[in-house]
């Protein structure tokens, strides 16, 4: 019989842009749950625990198994498995529901709709955007070792820690500096300051200026961008430093000279409390700055860059591919809803690839009813079991397991448990 739910053992990344050693939330859940071949090492970067099994991070998992010779009857066995989680889920069908192999092409060959990780953040991430379907297939039809994915992937982020700067869609200010002002021509700058304060910021004519002025930015010459970026950072390094401020000089640090230190005056920048999360779709432009986050996507690692990066930047797909839609950042927030009771939030964005519920206990039991489709959840704070079906499992800061579709699950702690869930359920 198939165990419905089992441990996943997760891999952890290396990136240049994560946060070092034990200041890294990455290294921590790592850590505490002894990772295979893990060792911490205070001078190396800790960037993201992926969970998913994608075809780049493929997951080894650990089964559970009941009945075992040698072994009475409801005592669980741990065995390692060599195998991939997509494979496994191949194999095993049932545990991603017969409705999720109908709805997402790729799950027939057992890959979830979604990939779930924990990002660690220090050094700020490139300016990117994802495509939607349609593009995904034309970068891929014409690029594809580059864009190798013909889906969309989408964002979703929840913040672990205190807060999470992001650079996150299209604010119409700061147009008045003056380093800015000059890389970009003074005809492009006046249709944007006629209609900036347009009543009708999504409207044509609107959405055209903006790209324009997106699109001169980002096209500049580069040893105007470099001498306009050293004014600025000179600037601001002789006079009292705000939170924009900090921003630019803390980028420029990170990446000297590049465009994208410019972004700080075009996009919104946004802090988010624990608890808040944001919703990206296709074709928001962005850039995560800091922080400890719980990220979830569509299944897809299509990423189209153009600023703060040593890699390819593909600025003509990234200028023609984003939805110009100039507003406040609150418009990407989701407002979390009750799942089980207050202890589980669902936090729900607009997709059916994914939604995400915190769970918070203190002490006591939390009942999840049955989803339709397949979870993963990792548990980032506390410990306690999971238990279905006269079977239960010892889960503690760090673990990553999985559990089936159609699979009630009850958890249970003494002194505390704090876990995001990822899952799929397209019917609702």
């Amino acid at each position: 019989m198939v165990a419905p739910i089992f441990k996943i053992v997760p891999t952890t990344q290396q990136y240049d842009w994560g946060k070092l050693g034990s200041s890294s939330a990455v290294a921590h859940l790592a850590a505490a749950a002894s990772y295979p071949g893990f060792q911490l090492q205070n001078d190396k970067p800790y960037a993201e625990v992926s969970t998913s099994g994608f075809l780049l991070f493929a997951c080894k998992m650990a089964r559970f198994i009941t009945a075992l010779d040698g072994y009475p009857p409801h005592v669980a066995v741990q065995i390692a498995i060599d195998a991939s989680l997509a494979s496994y889920l191949k194999d095993h069908p049932s545990l991603l529901g017969e409705n999720i192999i109908k709805r997402f092409p790729g799950a027939v060959d057992g890959n979830l709709p979604f990939l779930f990780k924990v990002l660690s953040i220090e050094k700020a991430l490139s300016i990117q955007t994802h495509p939607d379907k349609a593009t995904a297939e034309k970068l891929h039809a014409e690029l594809p070792k580059i864009y190798k994915a013909r889906t969309r992937p989408c964002s979703y982020s929840i913040p672990r820690v205190m807060w999470l700067p992001s650079l996150a869609q299209h604010c119409p200010q700061h147009y008045h500096n003056s380093e800015l002002s000059a890389l970009i021509p003074q005809s492009i700058l006046d249709t944007f300051c006629a209609i900036a304060d347009s009543t009708t910021p999504t409207g044509p004519a609107e959405k055209a200026a903006l790209k324009d002025l997106f699109a001169a930015l980002m096209t500049a010459e580069e040893d105007a961008v470099k001498t306009q970026l050293g004014l600025l950072v000179a600037r601001y390094l002789r006079a009292g430093q705000g939170e924009l401020e900090s921003l630019v000089l803390r980028l420029n640090s990170q990446f000297p000279g590049d465009i994208g230190v410019f972004c700080a005056f075009i996009l919104n920048y946004v802090k988010m409390e624990p608890g808040e999360a944001i919703f990206l779709g296709a074709g928001e432009p962005h850039a995560y700055v800091s922080g400890d986050i719980i990220e979830c996507m569509a299944n897809s690692d299509n990423v189209i860059r153009a600023g703060l990066t040593p890699k390819l930047r593909d600025i003509p797909n990234l200028i023609g591919g984003l939805t110009y839609v100039s507003a406040d950042a609150s418009r990407h927030g989701v407002q979390p809803t009750v799942f089980a009771s207050p202890a589980s939030m669902l936090y729900d964005p607009p997709i059916p690839e994914f939604s995400v519920v915190q769970v918070k206990m203190n002490q006591g039991e939390e009942e999840h009813r049955a989803v339709s489709g397949p979870s993963l959840v990792v548990v980032t704070e506390g410990g306690g079991r999971v238990s279905w079906s006269g079977d239960s499992l010892e889960i503690n800061e760090g673990d990553v397991f999985f559990i089936g579709a159609e699979t009630p699950a009850k958890f249970g702690t003494t002194d505390g448990l704090v876990m995001y869930r990822a899952l799929v359920e397209p019917n609702n």
